[in-house]
């Protein structure tokens, strides 16, 4: 049926083609599964990206899918595309594991709402992508699958809390990736693998998920959401080019009033009233940017500029900076419960890092807010997030950074309280957005020492296409880089 084709083997392909190829029968779904799990077998012992995998189960579900398309039924979006779920996220059969050892028999009954959706869509799961011990890191390690590594080098993370759905991508061994985000866990690890990865707006993905227990010494503790999450946290796409996700977030969206935040419907886009502006956001005053972060935002600039977007530069920081500050507040103080579980269930890594992110908040805040400084954050939010939409209206996008630095060091955030404390400032573009519930994308850019670099776009709420036009307008007067194809390389 299907043979290697401009893009490579099947694996090398991207979602939109692979999808396009087997609704027109090209190419069969088994065809495609089958080179992911080639792929798979091929790539994954060194990078550690996928942490469970049942290659009979993924084929089964090929082949209902080839059988659908023989007998003429609807089909999907992403009908025969593989796509990897994250251990954090409930996919039937499967154990949520979020990286806990303890909730290694933490099988689940039914998918989360997310995985619903895709499989509605078409998409079959191919293997779990690993995590940090509770998703708590920009690292992706822990004591029960092992640490995932960064397909173009090593010894630099992968990002997290998704470092196992993007670096899964970059190697080639899904095209698609389920994702989530409260602090910069899909744009991070996007950026770090050189892949493309979508925070929608809050509301707009369901975040639905059956209810969650850890396994405890004094007996079974509900993992009950805190606020932050059902107002900042979301589930998202990650995709080896723009198209591909684009492609996925329309099919994951799904409104649904079982998710607090849920919308009943997405509102229409207000058009546009002339050209789209670009607002360059270069820096947080305090955190000094590496050279090669401030000459991909450059690029990025230069590249929208050429695509006819008008480009500016009006303040915006300050708006951003204290949404970053917030972050520390908001999300350290909603974590604070969770400290008795860790401690007793979480491995070494964890604890360590959660020390150091308390040590940062406290910096900031101090070591134990009060309950009025925690209620007044809320309160300081709902303006900056008002303050943001009114700036952004229909129709200006921001440039941010990914990071001050360039990807981090493998652990960094456990190689002593300074390196620790240098971590937070730096991911200011990651953690100013999540309390704004704004959608954002991160989309490469180029290479720097056989490392990519991104840059993130920022736009109003529910302005996920407007913002998805525009990383497309960078990716295509981009390198297009591919980790499989060597440091320096694009193919």
């Amino acid at each position: 049926m299907g043979s290697p084709g401009q893009h490579g083997e099947l694996w090398q392909w991207p979602a939109t083609e692979l999808a396009a190829a087997v609704r027109r029968r090209e190419v069969s779904a088994v065809e495609v599964a089958a080179s992911c799990l080639a792929r798979v077998e091929e790539a994954n012992p060194a990078t550690n990206a996928l942490v469970e995998v049942r290659p009979g189960e993924t084929l089964a579900a090929a082949r209902r899918a080839d059988a659908a398309v023989a007998a003429g039924e609807p089909l999907g979006p992403l009908h025969g595309v593989p796509v990897s779920i994250k251990v954090n996220t409930e996919q039937q059969g499967y154990a949520t594991t979020n990286g806990v050892a303890a909730l290694a028999g933490n099988v689940s009954d039914e998918d989360a709402a997310c995985v619903t959706a895709l499989r509605a869509a078409g998409a079959i799961p191919l293997g779990r992508s690993n995590v940090p011990a509770f998703s708590l890191r920009w690292f992706s390690g822990n004591d029960l699958h092992g640490r995932t590594l960064n397909p173009w080098d090593h010894s630099r993370t992968p990002g997290g809390s998704s470092g196992g759905a993007a670096a899964g991508i970059a190697d080639g061994l899904t095209p698609l990736a389920q994702g989530n985000d409260i602090g910069g866990s899909i744009r991070f690890p996007a950026a770090c693998c050189g892949v493309v990865g979508v925070r929608p707006t809050v509301g707009r993905v369901s975040g639905w998920g059956p209810p969650a227990f850890a396994d405890t010494p004094d007996g079974p503790v509900p993992l009950d959401f805190p606020p932050t999450v059902h107002a900042c946290a979301v589930q998202g796409p990650l995709g080896r080019t723009v198209a591909d996700a684009r492609l996925a977030l329309h099919a994951m969206t799904t409104p649904d009033l079982r998710d607090p935040a849920g919308v009943p419907a997405v509102p229409e886009r207000a058009p546009a009233t002339g050209p789209v502006r670009v607002t360059v956001v270069r820096g947080n005053e305090g955190v000094k940017n590496h050279p090669a972060v401030d000459a991909a935002v450059a690029d990025a600039a230069a590249r929208l500029a050429d695509a006819g977007y008008e480009v500016d530069e009006v303040d915006a920081e300050p708006l951003l900076a204290e949404a970053a500050r917030l972050w520390l507040l908001l999300i350290t103080e909603d974590t604070r419960p969770l400290l008795r579980v860790v401690e007793q269930i979480g491995d070494d890594a964890i604890r360590t890092a959660l020390a150091g992110h308390f040590a940062a908040a406290a910096t900031v805040w101090g070591e134990r807010p009060d309950l009025e400084t925690y209620i007044n954050g809320w309160g300081r939010r709902a303006t900056l997030i008002a303050r943001l939409q009114q700036l952004l209206g229909a129709g200006r996008l921001l440039l941010t950074p990914v990071c001050a630095e360039i990807p981090f060091e493998q652990d960094a955030d456990l190689a002593g309280e300074r390196r620790s404390g240098e971590l937070f400032p730096a991911m200011w573009p990651m953690t100013a957005v999540p309390v704004l519930g704004f959608p954002a994308v991160t989309v490469p850019v180029a290479l720097h020492d056989g490392l990519p670099l991104g840059v993130q776009l920022v736009g109003g709420r529910f302005t996920e296409d407007l913002v998805l036009d525009a990383a497309q307008a960078v990716e295509d007067r981009s390198p297009v880089l591919r980790a499989w194809a060597g440091p320096g390389l694009s193919v």
